[in-house]
């Protein structure tokens, strides 16, 4: 089963056709939600990848960012995503106003943008994305950390359209 896999995104287009890549080849959730930690610098193409990855998966309307609201749910084709950015939070506690354990049922997706601020409080994740800026575009580096994230990656490795080439084991 794959552990990594590795994508350069020149572009806002080719980040949000690799979210859609990853949006598409999501197994189906029968444990708990699946969780997806979306980690970089300001600007990385952290919502980039997450807007991708729920257009991937069926959503028509606009994608916000929930940098001020803190979570944005959306109702897709076979799962509920769950979109987090903890970029404004003070203290790991304070995601318990959140009500994420609403949330942790079978059939659910967390992507968390800025997931180092929930650190002691948040699970682990399935899948780590860690996004940089280059001269070259923005690298994206997959990491598994579960065996739905190592399937995630294979399937993920296999879906056609992704940017920029070749996964990497």
């Amino acid at each position: 089963m794959r552990e990594s896999l590795i994508r350069l995104a020149r572009s806002a287009e080719e980040m949000e056709r690799f979210g859609a890549a990853l949006g598409r080849a999501l197994p189906p959730l029968s444990g708990g939600p699946a969780i997806l930690y979306l980690e970089g610098e300001l600007g990385a193409g952290k919502t980039t990848l997450a807007r991708g990855l729920i257009a991937g998966r069926g959503h028509t309307g606009p994608v916000r960012s929930p940098t001020f609201t803190l979570l944005e749910r959306y109702a897709l084709e076979g799962l509920t995503a769950i979109h987090i950015d903890l970029y404004r939070l003070g203290d790991a506690r304070e995601l318990e106003s959140l009500g994420l354990r609403d949330f942790a049922l079978p059939g659910h997706l967390w992507l968390i943008e800025w997931p180092e601020r929930g650190t002691g409080v948040l699970p682990g994740p399935d899948v780590r994305i860690a996004l940089s800026v280059s001269p070259e575009g923005h690298p994206a580096a997959a990491s598994a950390h579960s065996p739905l994230g190592r399937a995630w990656l294979e399937a993920a490795a296999a879906v056609p359209g992704a940017p920029d080439g070749r996964p990497s084991d």
